[in-house]
């Protein structure tokens, strides 16, 4: 059996679309994505996408749940409902980006904060999701009359949040694996609803069962 091609040192088990070659499981592991350039086509990419999501899902659930919180003491259920709808159009954008990394979503969520700062700046090189962002929201705020500083405040906060799951890898994707395993495994339903709405035309329809408060909350627990 011949030398992975990419240790040179293990047995390439597996065929690699990207290196012309076998590789062993150990490589194909560890530098999928990161190192090695895997098509969408890749049977592992996708076997291995599937099992990272479900795992990531049940770590962001808890974290999620925990931010929801902080949002809900901050500013109410507005507060997590500008949250929420960020959700639903990450999950509905990146849903089928199998090379999509947590910088798409952290450019994208930068963007949209610039657009509902008090002090507007030129910007050029619009990300694609910055730009899906823009619009929905666009939308979303005239129809909710979203406080401006309001929106601004739970975007810092979400990109603190998306940064403190993501890590410290430079193409990491531990984010968007969370937040798509979490809604396939937790709200399949919603899942489907989404992926219907892509490429509709920019409408937003959040589907009514992904609920934003995971749990009942009080807002002062130390009330009760």
């Amino acid at each position: 059996m011949s030398k992975c091609v990419h240790c040179q040192q293990r047995k390439g088990k597996r065929s690699c679309p990207a290196l012309n070659g076998m590789i062993c499981s150990q490589c194909c592991g560890e530098h999928r994505i990161t190192t090695i350039s895997c098509p969408a086509s890749c049977v592992f990419l996708e076997v291995n996408d599937d099992y990272q999501q479900k795992r990531a899902g049940g770590r962001f659930e808890l974290e999620r749940r925990t931010f929801y919180r902080e949002l809900l003491d901050y500013g109410g259920e507005r507060a997590t409902e500008i949250f929420y709808v960020f959700e639903a159009l990450a999950f509905r954008y990146f849903q089928d980006r199998r090379d999509a990394q947590d910088i798409e979503a952290l450019e994208g969520i930068q963007s949209l904060r610039r657009s509902f700062s008090l002090i507007q700046i030129p910007e050029t090189g619009m990300p694609a999701f910055g730009e899906e962002l823009r619009k929905e929201f666009k939308v979303f705020g005239e129809r909710q009359k979203l406080e401006p500083t309001m929106v601004t405040e739970v975007l810092d906060r979400a990109q603190a949040f998306i940064q403190g799951f993501s890590g410290t890898g430079l193409r990491s994707n531990r984010f968007l694996h969370g937040l798509l395993g979490y809604v396939r495994e937790r709200h399949p339903d919603v899942a489907e609803q989404l992926a219907r709405q892509t490429g509709a035309g920019g409408r937003i329809v959040i589907p009514s069962g992904f609920d934003y408060l995971p749990e009942p909350v009080s807002p002062n627990p130390s009330s009760s």
